[in-house]
């Protein structure tokens, strides 16, 4: 597979993640929202309420964003981050309101869903149950499919690395930093690469070599 260093790429690559989430998680009961790329300050992603948010001659579709400053992120991450919208998008279709307070505090009734399609979830006094992280079956969901990091990011941060995973409406919530729950080898001959969710010893056999950790 190609390196994902394009934005037409990354757009595509977020809506492929997207159809295998819905069917991993949601037996394919959503129907695919139009996922956009933009600024989001102080959060990784929303989700619109609004079933016109985008129009075309074939019909409207809800929202999905990802947070174009925080792409570049541990893949497992950005996955997290579109899961954690896509339980708000099916609590929504489900008539089921998991938010409050100007739609920034996630109650229990977003945790219980989240924590049922493959998220952790802890809570912030400020904002609920807001802070969500990949599960294990989740990381062994990304490892199945090979998924890969997105290599561009909207240069917003002034170089500041954004860790973690983010809230719906980009209201200012910030969840606390987190380390990669995935670890990455290459092959120092050829370059192949894998990832695993603890630390193994793996060698390529195409080369008869150790693959040595990068992150």
């Amino acid at each position: 597979m190609k390196q994902l260093t394009s934005y037409n790429r990354a757009a595509g690559y977020l809506n492929k993640i997207f159809d295998l989430l819905n069917a991993e998680y949601f037996e394919n009961a959503l129907s695919r929202p139009t996922i956009t790329i933009q600024s989001t300050p102080r959060a990784y992603g929303h989700f619109s309420l609004r079933e016109d948010a985008w129009v075309s001659k074939l019909g409207a579709t809800h929202e999905i964003n990802i947070g174009a400053g925080t792409l570049a992120r541990p893949i497992e991450d950005v996955a997290a981050t579109l899961l954690h919208e896509m339980v708000h998008y099916y609590n929504y279709k489900q008539g089921i309101q998991d938010c409050s307070r100007g739609n920034t505090y996630h109650n229990k009734r977003f945790k219980a869903a989240a924590e049922a399609h493959g998220l952790i979830v802890t809570h912030s006094d400020k904002y609920g149950w807001s802070h969500t992280a990949p599960a294990d079956s989740l990381l062994d969901f990304i490892l199945e499919n090979g998924l890969t990091d997105i290599l561009i990011n909207r240069n917003e941060f002034a170089g500041l690395r954004v860790t973690g995973t983010g809230t719906h409406d980009g209201s200012g919530v910030e969840p606390p930093a987190r380390r990669s729950s995935t670890r990455k080898y290459i092959c120092p001959c050829c370059g192949n690469s894998v990832r695993a969710t603890k630390a193994v010893n793996i060698a390529c056999l195409d080369c008869d070599t150790q693959m040595v950790v990068v992150g």
